[in-house]
């Protein structure tokens, strides 16, 4: 039996899981202090321990991903103040001497796809999550795409759309993809939250515009095999013809990529990729151990 933390910026989901992946049991806690929230963290797999064999994490960063570093397993330079510099794997070492695989929460949502969704068979695999932030992994030949630290994709600088004088939220860089993209952005711009706007609204064209510069560079960089959008903001189900008929317009044939439908997607296994490809990690980790 395997474990899954799907360690988020407003919520920890936690979940016991088979060799298949199945999901047998899950809960979730607000993700508060690291006491607090470890302690609920730690109470839910004590009661699996017997048959838990390793853990798989995907945590909220930025986190540190090198194992000969002393702060590896750490979550770093995180905005939020009480879990900067936080020892993640230390602190679950203390209650499981189990195996535990540790990255980022979109790269392990970029695994859950790749194993078991809309990433199955293929060789190379983006997975990108729009919602309170924007972030993205990538996979290689089953191998994290990352080399000082694992990327920070949801930061790459964007065009401002000719109709959006928007100057962007992230208090790093303005008008990045997250600043000008993420949930946070829309109801900083517009004073409401993305999912009341009606399907028509003018400003989805907007937003389908940075997703698309998002997929433009990312197949000019990385050429994946395909490009999978999840998050919340993801969920308005007209917004992908969007990005698609955007992209079009931004790549004009340069280069000819897989039919649309098939590259630019949102995740065959919607909310559950995370917790999946944490299970996945785990069972992974418990192989190599």
């Amino acid at each position: 039996m395997y474990g899954a933390i799907e360690a988020g910026g407003t919520k920890f989901v936690c979940a016991i899981g088979t060799s298949e992946l199945e999901i047998l049991e899950r809960e979730s806690f607000p993700t508060t202090t690291p006491v607090e929230t470890m302690a609920l963290v730690v109470e839910f797999f004590k009661k699996h321990q017997a048959q838990l064999e390793s853990i798989g994490v995907g945590s909220f960063g930025p986190i540190d991903i090198h194992r000969d570093s002393k702060t590896y397993g750490y979550i770093t330079s995180t905005p939020k103040l009480a879990w900067q510099n936080f020892d993640f794997i230390g602190s679950l070492k203390q209650h499981f001497e189990l195996p535990i695989a540790w990255t980022t929460d979109v790269n392990a949502a970029c695994f859950g796809e790749y194993v078991a969704g809309n990433g199955k068979g293929l060789s190379s695999v983006v997975y990108y999550t729009i919602g309170t932030g924007i972030g993205g992994g990538a996979l290689q030949e089953g191998k994290f795409v990352e080399g000082f630290s694992h990327p920070e994709m949801g930061h790459m600088l964007v065009r401002n759309h000719p109709a959006d004088d928007f100057t962007g939220s992230c208090p790093f860089h303005g008008n990045c993809l997250e600043g000008m993209a993420a949930g946070p952005a829309i109801e900083q711009r517009l004073g409401r939250k993305g999912q009341t706007l009606a399907e028509d609204d003018p400003f989805w064209e907007i937003e389908a515009e940075y997703i698309a510069q998002c997929a433009y560079n990312t197949t000019l960089m990385l050429s994946p095999d395909v490009i999978i959008f999840g998050g919340g903001v993801m969920k308005q189900q007209h917004l992908m013809m969007k990005v698609h008929q955007a992209f079009e317009r931004l790549m004009k044939s340069y280069v000819k990529t897989p039919q649309l439908s098939e590259y630019i997607v949102t995740p065959a296994l919607e909310d559950n990729a995370g917790t999946i490809g944490c299970l996945a990690l785990a069972r992974e980790a418990k192989l190599h151990s």
